[in-house]
């Protein structure tokens, strides 16, 4: 825990995604490596494809999950723009973990809105520990766009040197059982994912 107390971990994307999922593994894992864990999800309009963020806190002793802005060590966003809607939640040295995926939500699709253009550029102008994770992509190449969220996982378990748990084990018993190998297949290569 390099001396802190506690890690503040934020997770956000948009509904059907997967997050709370991954909030859910991530967090088990972390009960199974000793830490207390707190965990909080917001689900918004989850079902047509609004904003969902989970709130993820770990160490020796947590009373509460709440991350308030500017708190947060972690934050992964899993759809670009939701990492620019939630940047102010990040502290100061802080790492960002971004898919560089696109969903546009109503209002863009019906015009009403625009699509937020250069935000990985301007992320990275203001966020110094910024990493580029395309979760998305490689779930493609997979064959299984939903395994976004495990390639994800994998990444986040690896650069977080959190590999003691029973991930593998975790996975397969969380998700549905016709997408566990797919799944586990995802896990492993988010752990192997270079971010840059």
């Amino acid at each position: 825990m390099s001396g802190r107390e506690e890690r503040n971990i934020l997770l956000v994307g948009v509904g059907g995604q997967g997050t709370i999922l991954t909030s859910k593994i991530l967090s088990q894992g972390l009960v199974d490596l000793g830490y207390d864990v707190k965990m909080s999800e917001i689900h918004g309009m989850a079902q047509r494809g609004g904003s969902v963020s989970t709130q993820i806190k770990y160490g020796r002793k947590i009373y509460a999950p709440n991350i308030g802005p500017g708190e947060a060590d972690l934050l992964v966003a899993f759809e670009k723009a939701e990492a620019l809607r939630w940047f102010p939640w990040l502290r100061k040295g802080g790492i960002l973990v971004l898919d560089p995926r696109e969903i546009y939500p109503v209002p863009v699709l019906t015009g009403a809105a625009t699509y937020p253009e250069n935000v990985v550029e301007s992320l990275s102008a203001v966020v110094e520990n910024l990493r580029v994770a395309p979760a998305a992509k490689v779930a493609n190449e997979l064959g299984s766009p939903r395994s976004q969220n495990m390639v994800l996982l994998g990444a986040l378990v690896s650069l977080l040197g959190l590999e003691g748990a029973a991930w593998k084990d975790l996975v397969a018993r969380f998700v549905p059982p016709k997408a566990r190998d797919v799944n586990l297949l995802a896990f492993e290569r988010g752990a192997a994912l270079v971010m840059r």
